[in-house]
């Protein structure tokens, strides 16, 4: 609950903020934590710690 507490406080300050710039931000950094997790436990994460 606290997590999606988070975001929804995000939200709100950049619409009411017009801080459009940190939306491609966020999204970078959600989609790398995705990735980061789903890759701990795969086959691929050797392939993708070469990325790095």
């Amino acid at each position: 609950m606290a997590k999606a507490r988070i975001i929804r406080e995000l939200w709100g300050f950049m619409m009411e903020n017009k801080k459009w710039w940190l939306a491609p931000i966020v999204i970078m950094f959600l989609l790398l934590g995705l990735l980061i997790f789903f890759s701990q436990s795969s086959a691929v994460a050797p392939f993708i710690y070469t990325l790095f």
